[in-house]
């Protein structure tokens, strides 16, 4: 099992005043040196093995070829009120991730946000992309990364995961900076802004039914959370030499209130199941739901957050799209059912042990029970 965690790089959901210097190592300069320790570059290098510092310990690698099975929930917005509350429950109580169709969300605008992301990553130039590297010395800034969080094996060696990213600030509105992000192609910056309200959008009427179907008022959940900031990472995971031996992000809980997760064609997500890891396959213009963290607290445990992880392949780069919605770092999160099985968390003091401890699975959350 993995002892410990080194940040490299903290791209995520931190607010840009926080203020978690001690717990952090300097960021990646913006050099070629940083850019030929891209994932996509090493990739492209023709390499036959994997480099030491992408190889999984024993107990987290992945039994490949990934299993078949795609029993996930999905739920049809459309369907009676009656029938989708039902199915709602169902898969947030028993998977605290499901499928979502039907979901008011352009087919355009999904094709457009995995369209631009691409481009970025497979049409522009490595000057081009490194100009908007996450900045250096900056805890909370946002860019083009690879390194966010590195494992530590119990030889001590960092473990680092199998993928690049670019993490956009969108929301609030005024951590919403469109000249951060990338001007190719020319309409990026438009896509992304539309994607980030439609998301919103999305993640309140999904936490409205869940309020309601637990009896609660439509909007209790969403005054437990609080304003919303959210951060869209486009993840980019290139094609492995040696897949059994990597993983393209290590198994991990989300730590906020819900996350939405578009996926491109490849298969690579997986989701712990009873005690299985079960493969998610993209299904075509459907949303993937993931309950996080703070959301498991405020319904008592009556909603669960789902611990996941992505897989690598030899052969087709893989490209997310994931939506995060969290509380502000000055929040408390607590249940509001009684009695509670948790003890309130303020927010920022849960990222920073997210970060420093490390997620494996769902450890953070379960240090929270009474």
């Amino acid at each position: 099992m993995p002892t410990g965690y080194n940040i490299i790089n903290v791209c995520n959901r931190l607010d840009d005043e926080d203020n978690f210097r001690s717990y952090f190592e300097p960021l990646e300069q913006p050099s070629m040196e940083a850019a030929a320790s891209r994932v996509q570059s090493i990739s492209q290098s023709g390499i036959s093995s994997v480099p030491p510092e992408y190889i999984q310990p024993n107990s987290t690698r992945p039994q490949l070829p990934p299993s078949n099975k795609d029993p996930i929930p999905t739920i049809d917005l459309d369907d009676d009120l009656s029938s989708l509350q039902k199915s709602l429950h169902s898969a947030c109580s028993e998977w605290g991730a499901f499928h979502v169709v039907n979901h008011g969300v352009s087919i355009n605008l999904l094709r457009d946000i995995q369209c631009v992301g691409r481009t970025f990553f497979e049409s522009g130039s490595t000057e081009d992309k490194m100009e908007y590297s996450c900045q250096p010395n900056a805890p909370a800034s946002q860019g083009y990364g690879s390194r966010m969080l590195a494992t530590q094996s119990n030889q001590n060696n960092v473990v680092l995961d199998w993928r690049d990213y670019f993490d956009h600030h969108t929301l609030p509105l005024q951590r919403r900076d469109p000249s951060r992000w990338p001007h190719f192609p020319h309409h990026y910056r438009q896509v992304v802004s539309h994607y980030s309200d439609q998301m919103q959008t999305l993640a309140n009427h999904l936490l409205g039914l869940m309020s309601e179907i637990l009896g609660l008022g439509h909007s209790r959940i969403q005054e437990v959370v609080g304003e919303v900031y959210q951060n869209i990472t486009v993840s980019y995971y290139p094609p492995c030499p040696q897949p059994e031996l990597t993983l393209g992000l290590q198994a991990h809980s989300d730590m906020g209130a819900i996350t939405l997760l578009l996926q491109d064609h490849v298969s690579g997500l997986q989701l712990l199941k009873d005690g299985q890891w079960l493969t998610i396959h993209p299904l075509d213009h459907a949303i993937l739901v993931i309950l996080a963290d703070q959301t498991e607290v405020i319904t008592n445990g009556k909603y669960r957050s789902a611990v996941h992880r992505a897989i690598t392949n030899t052969s087709n780069a893989r490209l997310s799209v994931a939506t995060f919605h969290d509380p502000a770092r000055t929040r408390v999160i607590s249940p509001v059912f009684e009695p509670p099985k948790y003890r309130p968390v303020l927010y920022g003091d849960y990222v920073s042990s997210w970060y420093t401890k490390g997620p494996e699975g769902k450890r953070n959350v379960d240090a929270l029970l009474l």
